[in-house]
């Protein structure tokens, strides 16, 4: 357990997975196919993790590809805007392009349309994991749409050996996209494989039932993952709030009610919060609490990147929400 908080203390993340451009509808409430203007932002879970962290104080790399074209620049200095190091992307030529996401400020019947054909992310190679200066950080971070398709999933178990040699944790975010995989089989199985080599694990009550084989499943799947020492598994049940499972406790918090426009990015903020506050020193009950807070300001505005909070703007939201409920 020391060795993960301590490298999350360390507070310096390489951040693997895709940064991607948002076209969010404007304004608030209008729907995709009505609307007449769209605001364009830095998206992708990986990305928006790295804004997140900067944003609370700690230091962040994107490790992935982009395209080399206009969208692709438009990430790279999307990125660099807010302060998180590029130096580890690669850009690649060709036919390959960005993702993109287009979508709107709605809770009922929202609409997020993906474009993920030919996606550049996935170019990231063997090669350029080994070529991260792994003692540069404290701690590496995935997302687990990186193992959906070749070469970015051997790449990225790679890097995960890459960071195991150097002694740096590893945390791992399930983020399951069916649409990104060839197979509901495929992903169970992968995705338990990055389980099995990760030390903080966090998903959705879906996401570990999917690993497990069935929703019903899933608590126990994320318990069994749990029963590795010096492992932390975070089981999120949305509206529910999450259990945490570390040292054989399980540690039940709840959510902040929040006005929602949206309901995307919860998890990118909450991961960036989780982590920003066990490096701020917080135990990880209120870590977990902080992160919960964060998802709840990211759904209540437009955008995902943009929306994530400051630490001051964290701490004044805990101050006007004196305590989360289930």
């Amino acid at each position: 357990m020391s060795a993960l908080i301590d490298g999350i203390k360390g507070n310096r993340f390489a951040v693997f997975g895709r940064a991607g451009m948002d076209l969010y509808a404007d304004p608030v409430g209008v729907k995709s196919e009505d609307a007449d203007m769209f605001h364009a932002d830095l998206g992708g879970s990986s990305a928006n993790i790295c804004a997140g962290l900067v944003k609370l104080g700690s230091q962040a790399s994107l490790i992935t590809s982009v395209s080399d074209d206009a969208v692709g620049r438009f990430c790279l200095n999307k990125l660099a805007n807010y302060g998180v190091d590029t130096s580890y992307i690669r850009v690649v030529g060709g036919e390959y392009r960005m993702s993109l996401a287009v979508y709107e400020s709605r809770i009922e019947e929202f609409q997020n349309v993906i474009y993920r054909n030919g996606a550049v992310d996935f170019q990231v190679t063997v090669d350029d994991m080994n070529k991260v200066d792994y003692g540069k950080f404290s701690a590496v971070i995935s997302a687990g749409t990186v193992f959906a398709a070749e070469p970015s999933r051997s790449a990225t178990f790679r890097a995960f050996d890459n960071a195991r040699k150097a002694g740096l944790p590893v945390i791992f975010d399930i983020d399951y996209r069916p649409y990104s995989w060839p197979s509901p089989e495929v992903a169970a199985e992968v995705l338990s494989r990055a389980g099995e080599a990760s030390d903080l694990i966090v998903g959705n009550d879906e996401e570990f039932g999917f690993m497990a084989g069935g929703i019903d499943k899933g608590f126990a799947k994320a318990k069994e993952l749990a029963a590795k020492p010096g492992r932390i598994v975070i089981y999120k049940m949305g509206e529910k709030g999450a259990v945490t499972l570390v040292d054989g406790q399980e540690i039940e918090t709840g959510i902040y009610p929040v006005e929602a426009v949206k309901p995307n990015g919860a998890g990118d903020s909450f991961m960036a919060g989780l982590l920003a506050s066990i490096a701020a020193g917080s135990e990880p009950k209120e870590a977990v609490m902080r992160g919960s807070a964060c998802a709840s300001i990211v759904v209540s505005k437009p955008g995902c990147a943009p929306a994530m909070p400051t630490t001051p703007e964290l701490d004044a939201f805990l101050a006007a929400h004196p305590g989360p409920t289930t």
